[in-house]
């Protein structure tokens, strides 16, 4: 996660033209002009439209709900609405349409519900000369979605990286803050750089690690061969996800050496000095430009080697995740690779005992701007090792243990919550409670599908708005998004009660599109959709948007966050500037880091909820991205 933009302070870049200015085929002039329009005339008309129809740009599933969203900027009436296929006939409707609460910049709001259209097929929706973009109704759907997202990990790779053909970062690191091994050599390459910036954490990439793995292990259909562990093109007999997974857990035994030091963090926010590509990355740490990067050690009190120190108190919340990554992944290995499996299972009973040891957090080690994860929690890390470890034994001294972390924290903090701090609350949900489930005698079930629901009731009686959301928009927002469409899914698999079903479903949606902006939040997901076309990200810059397909952006944020973090500014002219006008904002700009910055742990914890939805028929291929890529 970028946390300052120092780059911008020096870089020299030419202005991007605002492709809604370009007048290209896409979102400026999708979801709000009228039926039947010329190319002139829907140019002046997106300028002066005030109601758009927001649709699932991935589509929609034949039994699934179906819903789109009108946002109006201004006073408007949506008496009726019609689904309308390909050659122009009337396939659904007239149906009523459902006017609904305000939200952020949509004075209005109507909800058209077409679920009870269950036919596949290319459509799109017709409502007082209003058109929507095209959509599909279809069972494949998301196939390939969660093989998509993997384009970006392997982009984000340390080591060798398969993009650039090249390795990256291969001096690292060098041990500080430590009086005991300080300034000693440690080999800490690999893994993933943590969002468009090169940090690297073991609090993001144990979680990301551990939620591919989980994607795989109950929805291996969704997923395909393609590349090999080197991330180049090129079948190896193994799925793509475990390839990615498994270069997880190399980085994550470097950084976890079975010696009882715990480290949790390489580079620290010096890494934001130059607009530089990974492969010429020039920052010097004290060792040489373009040389090693520190690693922080867990240490168990406040750390920050400048102004500004964390609030660590303890080990419990890195020790917890690198127990859970390690635990399934000696389970899903165990037949493809006996020995490495045995090396990580051994390693996550060390790391358990670590964190019983030593309850509490440790946070990620601020530079020199006030940022950094501000992670509170550390019982439902220990629960979900505790958990996993139960399921790898058969112990059952885990499984008490882990019950017993799961009743310090039955729900998320930020469920139900205004606010909170930057990851102050992570994981986002809690995969302990599932993986309890999935093992677990009735009473256990039932308890933890209760823990579930409560989150989940916190969510949603904040959704009394037409899009149906309740989250608090945060820094990231979209991984909390994330995260509750993922807790709502699960809560559904667990008990068969459907009763939240609308919310849960809203949440995805919003993410492909039923959104006030109508924008995709997955960089180039699906081709020739309203995706962002100017990242925050020099590899998008200098090499094109193209190479971040896959990622998943932060998000929108409240306007007070926006306007408060350090160094953020437009580059361009806001083209979503009349969606922008409520108490949340959302810009395609390289300006902003707060908003349009694809992040790796986002993108990791978004592949279980689109492996679910793709199922067994995704056949795994991507999505590609083609030049109708935008607006």
């Amino acid at each position: 996660m970028i946390t300052t933009n120092s780059w911008y302070r020096t870089a020299s870049r030419a202005p991007l033209l605002s492709l809604c200015a370009l007048a290209l085929v896409g979102a400026c002039r999708s979801a709000g002009v009228p039926a039947g329009a010329s190319a002139a005339a829907s140019r002046a008309s997106v300028d002066s439209a005030t109601s758009f129809i927001r649709v699932n740009q991935i589509g929609y599933l034949p039994a699934g709900r179906k819903v789109a969203v009108v946002c109006s900027l201004a006073p408007a009436t949506i008496g009726s609405f019609e689904v309308v296929d390909g050659a122009g006939k009337r396939v659904f409707g007239p149906e009523k349409a459902k006017k609904d609460r305000s939200f952020g910049p949509c004075v209005e709001t109507f909800r058209l519900d077409f679920s009870a259209l269950t036919s596949e097929g290319e459509y799109h929706i017709a409502a007082n000369g209003l058109t929507s973009r095209t959509f599909r109704i279809a069972a494949d759907a998301y196939a390939g979605a969660a093989d998509t997202l993997l384009y970006y990990m392997r982009q984000q790779r340390s080591g060798y990286n398969p993009v650039f053909r090249d390795s990256v970062h291969t001096h690292d690191g060098i041990i500080v803050d430590d009086s005991v091994r300080g300034g000693e050599y440690i080999p800490a390459t690999g893994g993933w750089a943590d969002a468009s910036d090169y940090l690297q954490y073991v609090t993001t990439s144990a979680t990301a690690t551990f939620q591919m793995m989980m994607a795989y292990r109950d929805n291996p259909g969704a997923f395909s061969d393609e590349f090999a562990a080197n991330g180049l093109p090129g079948a190896n007999g193994i799925p793509d996800v475990l390839d990615e997974a498994r270069h997880g857990l190399e980085w994550l035994t470097l950084l976890f050496p079975g010696d009882g030091n715990v480290y949790n963090q390489v580079a620290d926010d010096r890494d934001h000095q130059f607009w530089d590509l990974p492969t010429t990355d020039s920052v010097d740490y004290g060792w040489g430009r373009g040389g090693a990067r520190p690693v922080y050690p867990c240490t168990g009190r406040p750390q920050g080697l400048f102004k500004y120190k964390n609030r660590s108190d303890g080990l419990a919340s890195t020790a917890g995740k690198y127990t859970s990554a390690f635990a399934l992944g000696a389970q899903l290995l165990k037949d493809r690779d006996p020995e490495f499996a045995r090396l990580i299972a051994d390693r996550a009973r060390q790391a358990y005992d670590i964190g019983r040891a030593h309850p509490g957090v440790c946070q990620t080690a601020p530079g020199t701007a006030p940022y950094f994860y501000e992670e509170d929690n550390w019982t439902d890390d220990m629960e979900l090792g505790a958990a996993e470890l139960f399921s790898l034994t058969g112990d059952t001294t885990y499984v008490r243990q882990a019950m017993e972390y799961a009743s310090r924290e039955p729900v998320t903090p930020w469920m139900g919550a205004d606010t909170a701090r930057h990851y102050q609350w992570f994981p986002w949900h809690n995969a302990g409670h599932y993986e309890i489930w999935r093992n677990g005698n009735e009473s256990a079930k039932r308890v933890m599908a209760d823990y579930y629901r409560r989150g989940i009731e916190r969510v949603a009686a904040r959704a009394d708005n037409g899009f149906r959301i309740g989250i608090p928009f945060i820094w990231c927002s979209n991984n909390l998004m994330t995260s509750f469409a993922t807790q709502a899914h699960l809560y559904r698999v667990m008990t068969g009660d459907d009763r939240y079903l609308e919310y849960e479903t809203a949440a995805l949606d919003w993410l492909f599109g039923v959104n006030p902006w109508g924008v995709s939040m997955v960089v180039g997901l699906p081709a020739g959709g309203v995706t962002a076309q100017d990242p925050h990200s020099v590899v998008a810059d200098k090499l094109g948007v193209d190479k971040l397909t896959g990622g998943l952006l932060d998000g929108p944020v409240y306007r007070s966050i926006f306007q408060n973090l350090k160094g953020i500014s437009l580059h361009d002219a806001d083209e979503y500037a009349r969606f922008n006008t409520g108490f949340i904002v959302y810009h395609d700009d390289i300006g902003d880091y707060s908003t349009n910055e694809p992040i790796m742990d986002g993108t990791a914890n978004l592949t279980y909820i689109l492996a679910a939805m793709g199922g067994g028929g995704g056949e795994g291929r991507r999505q590609k991205a083609g030049s109708g890529n935008g607006r």
